[in-house]
């Protein structure tokens, strides 16, 4: 491949096992001579290490060059006032839209045939973290209160974006889950824009709406009467966690932050410094980001290859990992898939 095909990305190793599965994924994208150019670049604990700064400002600065990031998971410092770095990256660069595919790789377990797709406003309500303490009687922190937002604009935006997807990928149904009986302003505004989407697509697409607590129910009962859901942040950021646990867990679970101008690709879980440098991490979920991130730059042609590698590899149970019920190590899934890519 020629220099100027070549796409620019900003590669994040991250934290704890973050440089270890981002090598293993680099590896299986060089395998299948995937089109990046990567700007390495620091944030987390590493970035704290090296510039006393987990977000630093080259690493912003590549962002913003590249608007194309691939992550591993990162750690927000405790205390010294840091805020969540991911929360900052969201808000940094416009990342209205977080998405999380679910869908079964693993088949025989409680739920099989698992495929939905969860989307998540990701700037406002109760992450945007407006808090403050009340004094009562002698104690300064004796009630603590937060304020969420929603705005009609940043509702509509997120509920179109995931009609939109519906109807690129020959999906069904839309849910829009939300909180509107009790929550009747915060969440029933999204309610409200959802519906007014709905209209617009109109024998398209169907739709429905769903309380937060019941679609928890719903989907650990039977999560195939989901297609593709969307919701607030709060709730969005509960429900994709516990959707993930329908087919396995966070190590099955990718993720994408979109925005105009910029998308970030990771994989969910955390940094898991309890196993960091002993090379029986699960780069899986990483390599299902770089797989979105391979059709967000419209190479479905390598993000089908890889697909095709990962149910050969690990859904056949010829190379699992750990905690997929094996044995494999890091360096032996990356090896699998390396050579079923060659």
């Amino acid at each position: 491949m020629t220099a100027h095909n070549k796409i620019p990305a900003t590669l994040i190793p991250g934290d704890g096992i973050g440089p270890e599965i981002v090598e293993s994924v680099i590896a299986i994208l060089d395998a299948v001579k995937a089109p990046f150019e990567w700007d390495k670049q620091l944030a987390g604990m590493a970035g704290v290490d090296a510039v006393k700064d987990p977000l630093p400002p080259k690493t912003i600065e590549s962002i913003r060059r590249t608007g194309l990031a691939l992550k591993g998971p990162l750690t927000t410092p405790v205390g010294g006032g840091f805020k969540s770095i991911n929360v900052t990256m969201r808000q940094e660069f416009g990342l209205f839209a977080n998405v999380r595919p679910v869908k079964t790789i693993i088949h025989g377990q409680r739920f099989d045939n698992v495929d939905l797709v969860l989307f998540r406003e990701n700037l406002e309500g109760y992450y945007a973290a407006m808090e403050h303490y009340l004094p009562v009687g002698d104690d300064r922190h004796g009630i603590a209160l937060a304020s969420g937002f929603t705005s009609r604009t940043e509702c509509r935006r997120i509920i179109k974006y995931a009609f939109d997807y519906a109807v690129k990928h020959n999906r069904k149904k839309v849910t829009v889950v939300h909180k509107a009986n009790i929550l009747k302003l915060l969440t029933g505004l999204f309610l409200e824009e959802g519906r007014k989407v709905a209209e617009e697509y109109k024998g398209k697409v169907e739709f429905n709406d769903c309380i937060v607590d019941a679609c928890a129910m719903k989907l650990v009962i039977n999560p195939a009467q989901f297609d593709v859901i969307v919701t607030t942040n709060l709730f969005g950021d509960i429900l994709s966690d516990l959707t993930s646990g329908l087919v396995g867990g966070l190590g099955m679970a990718p993720g994408a932050n979109i925005g105009e101008h910029a998308a970030i690709f990771e994989a969910v879980h955390g940094s898991a410094p309890d196993i960091a440098g002993q090379g029986v991490a699960n780069p899986l979920a990483l390599l299902l980001a770089a797989v979105m991130m391979l059709r967000h730059v419209k190479r479905d042609d390598l993000a089908n290859r890889i697909e095709t590698a990962i149910d050969d590899i690990v859904a056949s149970g010829k190379v699992r990992t750990k905690d997929l019920g094996g044995h494999a190590t890091t360096k032996d899934f990356t090896a699998a898939m390396t050579q079923a890519l060659a």
